[in-house]
């Protein structure tokens, strides 16, 4: 059997931890930071989150093209040192129009150094333990929503905003470090005198697939970012990060089989039975509102289990849909490829910052904004199963 962990899937492993720890060092923060610092309201929030997401969206497709047309690892340092940069710019915005600058800003380095990173890592995995890989490689994105969130809360309580961004950019120069290690033996082939065409930026075979990760990315936007201001709404007692230390947990240990499931072929498997468990979730976390009046102990056990069921849900569908998009496409459209899959989800996360805020400032609040994407993930489940998976199926290279 290949070798799986090597030096250089490992280093690979601990940048994509330390790019991801800074990342959700500040998710939870940045609804309360807006809200104290700037007085925003929840559809304020959304709109100015939204923003980094729609920069990474709109870049994702032209770094794939340069991604598969340059060398992947000297754009990638690039990209990882613009990204590490940008959290200086926060503490200095002094209106809130100066703050979703920077957030654009910052989205668009984001969008291109995750691009990169997920196509190089396929560079250096064996192609008989690709699955198992990416499945790890996401691990580290979930052990870092472990400690990231946690870390950002309990710093945000003790010593207030500024050092949140102080070690966000220490964690992510000493991911850059072990990311500059990295040895990538192929050379990226650079093709020339090939016409500009939409399939260049686009995985055109991945639009089903693509469409139904968009809509389960809706509900992840909202509750990953509006789950804190949820829990002081309803009067949570536990320490909010335990909520994410316990999303993480459940997105481990999906991770764990899920990569051996999609390389034993079972790849459409895992995306429809993660998208069932996702519901149950999602539908439990909109129920809470109208529990907590009669019955507040069943609410604090269930805002605990809760995100162990959605952690194993998502961490079925996401390592699943990775493989799915690379299967779909041949060796020198890799990037391309990972554009598509990642654009598509930054879709989806993108319009869920914004519906959650909408909705969540709506009579039926936050708890209506999780019903809804409760439903989303229902329609995800009925197109993948009706058209995505026999399209995957009818088209698939590998």
């Amino acid at each position: 059997m290949d070798r799986l962990w090597t030096f250089n899937f490992i280093k690979a492993c601990l940048a994509n931890f330390l790019l991801f720890f800074a990342f959700y060092l500040l998710i939870p923060v940045f609804p309360l930071y807006l809200i104290d610092t700037f007085g925003a309201s929840k559809s304020t929030i959304g709109i100015v989150l939204s923003s980094y997401t729609v920069a990474a969206l709109l870049i994702r497709p032209v770094s794939g093209f340069v991604l598969d047309m340059m060398q992947r690892k000297p754009l990638y340092l690039v990209a990882f040192f613009l990204f590490v940069t940008t959290f200086v710019s926060y503490p200095l915005a002094l209106t809130i129009g100066m703050f979703m600058v920077f957030r654009v800003l910052h989205g668009f380095s984001f969008g291109f150094v995750t691009t990169a990173g997920n196509s190089l890592v396929v560079d250096i995995l064996p192609a008989s333990r690709r699955g198992e890989g990416l499945g790890y490689f996401g691990i580290a994105n979930n052990m870092a929503m472990v400690v990231g969130p946690m870390a950002g809360l309990m710093l945000q309580s003790r010593f207030g905003y500024p050092i949140i961004f102080y070690s966000a950019i220490t964690a992510g120069l000493i991911g850059f470090g072990f990311a500059s290690m990295i040895k990538v033996e192929k050379v990226t082939t650079v093709r020339e005198k090939e016409p500009l065409a939409l399939d260049r930026f686009f995985l055109l075979k991945g639009l089903p697939a693509g469409l139904t990760l968009m809509l389960i990315g809706i509900p992840y936007g909202m509750f990953i970012t509006y789950l804190a201001v949820y829990g002081l709404e309803l009067g949570i007692r536990t320490d909010l990060g335990l909520f994410f230390t316990l999303l993480a947990a459940g997105l481990i240990a999906s991770r764990l089989f899920s990569g051996k499931m999609v390389d034993r072929g079972k790849l459409t498997n895992a995306i429809e039975y993660g998208l069932l468990i996702s519901v149950v979730g999602m539908l439990l976390l909109a129920s809470l509102r109208q529990l907590t009046a009669n019955y507040p102990d069943l609410v604090e056990v269930l805002f605990l289990t809760i995100p162990v069921i959605l952690g194993l849900g998502y961490g079925l569908t996401f390592p699943a849909y990775n493989t799915l998009f690379m299967n779909l496409a041949p060796h020198n459209r890799r990037a391309t490829a990972s554009s598509t899959f990642m654009t598509s989800w930054d879709t989806g996360v993108g319009v869920g910052l914004v519906l959650g805020g909408r909705l969540g400032d709506s009579n039926g609040g936050l708890a209506l904004a999780f019903g809804v994407g409760g439903i989303m993930i229902v329609l995800s489940y009925v197109v993948f199963h009706l058209a995505a998976g026999p399209h995957f199926k009818r088209n698939k290279l590998r």
